[in-house]
């Protein structure tokens, strides 16, 4: 269900609670809810996956992306969650595309390359084509 970007972030469509032990058991340290409340009748609240993955023991936070896209405090959002944690990251949205991007739009502000970010996304099944030119100026205003 679970789609590895790197060793350390995997994206995933909506999960619901039961979700919470395979999490558990790949060693996801903190999950991070990119679906904004109420986007979906049949999507889980955010408040059930975060009290299951606190019981869990995995921290959870809540970044919501609408289909407006990215802001610069989303995206410094995800980098201060990426950093604090000390293992894995699951982003979850509605079909993980919106977690995916976020992630690449962070790690490009925290320096890392481009064409690195786009094939590691690729692989997991994600195209970052819509945000290509923003990863790159992010990226080479990093340097």
């Amino acid at each position: 269900m679970f789609a590895k970007i790197t060793d350390s972030m995997y994206a995933s469509p909506q999960i619901d609670t039961s979700a919470i032990a395979e999490a558990k058991a790949l060693g996801i340290t903190l999950i991070v809810n990119n679906r904004p409340e109420g986007e979906s009748d049949d999507q889980t609240p955010g408040s059930e996956i975060e009290a299951a993955a606190k019981e869990a023991g995995i921290a959870y936070t809540a970044i919501p992306i609408t289909h407006g896209g990215f802001s610069e405090g989303q995206v410094d959002a995800m980098i201060a969650a990426l950093e604090s944690s000390e293992g894995p990251v699951l982003g979850y949205c509605r079909s993980g595309t919106r977690s995916t991007l976020l992630w690449s739009l962070a790690r490009a502000k925290s320096g890392d390359n481009p064409g690195v970010i786009a094939a590691q996304a690729a692989a997991a099944g994600y195209d970052i084509s819509p945000i290509r030119q923003i990863v790159d100026v992010l990226a080479a205003s990093a340097k």
